[in-house]
């Protein structure tokens, strides 16, 4: 299997650095998981079908990692809290990602 390269956009990195400690070391951990597996158990599919890569997010309790997968590399968009967050700028968050 073939190891991806992943990448975490700057707003992700500040978000990341807000975090409580335990939950940013989970972060950490999950998101240095994904150059093995960027599908691990407790990731979902995001239904974006203007997308031609694949998006992503995966459950940490109460915390959403938001990722596409484009080809071998992984990109970490966001990491929110859920409730509230409801996916709203998922669209703002993909705009910069090929259409298909």
């Amino acid at each position: 299997m073939s190891r991806y390269q992943v990448f975490v956009t700057p707003a992700a990195w500040k978000e990341i650095k807000n975090l409580p400690g335990r939950i940013r070391r989970r972060v950490r951990k999950a998101i240095d998981g994904f150059a093995d597996d960027p599908r691990p158990p407790k990731s979902q599919a995001l239904d974006v079908r203007s997308l031609a890569c694949e998006a992503r997010r995966l459950r940490l309790d109460r915390w959403r990692v938001v990722y596409v997968i484009v080809e071998e590399a992984v990109d970490v968009l966001a990491v929110r809290k859920r409730p509230p967050y409801d996916y709203g700028d998922l669209e703002t968050l993909l705009s910069d990602y090929p259409s298909g």
